[in-house]
């Protein structure tokens, strides 16, 4: 096992874990989220939801294949499923894990949802941790990230929606000892290459175009703000606004709650990548420590430094 990867991947489920669960607490009247937290961290337990819980599965994947096989994800995905049902899965996700619990073939059942394929925001809001495992290879980020969605989201869409994402992590961890400035630079050039034709990628066009000053709640409505919950409507705001935000962890999630929408979803993306780029330091300890506990990965712990210690 490659301690270093493992130790990314962990950081960043760590920043994605708290966003998935803060946005999972806070949906419900999002718009008053930043008053809410001024009078104080909410108490806990923040219980996470399906991206974490199938984010951790990608996790053990690659702790014990050290890269995406296609049929030991599924088969992680549709265990996790069967014994912890109830984290919130969407519909079709569901009667794809259902499916392949059943004995069914992974591509049988992907290709099968809607009728060619799912284009949800599923596969973005998982991939992060892949992102941070492979952070030092973007072709190599960009193959596994397609493996990796297109267990449970064929369609072309879903599988770019989780390239960006993923691409966006490897380069934030990519890009922790430079300003921010130029980070978003390098992000934005990354994504926007390797993130292939489609809507999702027309959207992230308008995205990077869009003035980072520009309120959340407006951002969301020009962009999309996950209430489709597809990858178009949900991964540009996303990436939008993790560049908005990349050194300050609190605010970047914060700020993507008052959007609404897919509030836990967009948050956990969120929450991945700027993870990626400030390391474990960067997540504050109280919301860390009033989030449900994370399962551990082979005794893998999270080091107190940031990544770039």
């Amino acid at each position: 096992m490659d301690s270093t990867r493992s130790i990314r991947a962990r950081t960043v489920l760590e920043g994605l874990s708290v966003g998935d669960a803060f946005g999972e607490m806070m949906a419900y009247g999002h718009s008053g989220v930043r008053g809410r937290v001024a009078l104080g961290v909410p108490a806990g337990p923040w219980w996470w939801t399906d991206d974490t819980a199938m984010a951790l599965g990608i996790e053990e994947c690659l702790h014990r294949c050290g890269a995406i096989e296609e049929e030991m994800l599924a088969w992680i995905f549709a265990r996790n499923f069967k014994h912890d049902p109830d984290r919130g899965y969407g519909k079709m996700a569901a009667i794809i894990l259902r499916q392949i619990g059943a004995g069914e073939l992974w591509e049988s059942a992907s290709r099968s949802a809607f009728s060619g394929g799912s284009m949800g925001n599923g596969a973005a809001m998982r991939v992060a941790p892949l992102g941070a495992w492979f952070a030092d290879d973007l072709d190599r980020v960009v193959a596994e990230a397609m493996k990796s969605a297109r267990v449970t989201h064929w369609h072309p869409e879903g599988i770019a929606g989780a390239i960006a994402v993923a691409v966006a992590t490897a380069c934030a961890w990519q890009t922790r000892e430079i300003e921010h400035a130029e980070a978003r630079k390098v992000i934005t050039e990354a994504v926007l290459r390797l993130t292939p034709p489609g809507d999702t990628r027309e959207g992230l066009v308008a995205a990077v175009s869009l003035e980072p000053r520009l309120s959340p709640d407006v951002a969301g409505r020009r962009l999309g703000n996950g209430s489709l919950v597809t990858a178009p409507d949900t991964v540009p705001f996303v990436i939008w606004s993790a560049l908005r935000s990349l050194d300050d962890f609190q605010e970047a999630v914060i700020a993507t709650v008052e959007a609404g929408g897919d509030c836990d979803t967009n948050a956990a993306m969120v929450g991945g990548i700027v993870a990626a780029r400030l390391g474990a330091s960067g997540v504050p300890p109280e919301w860390i420590a009033s989030r449900e506990a994370l399962p551990p990965v082979d005794g893998v712990q999270v080091p107190g430094q940031a990544l770039r210690d």
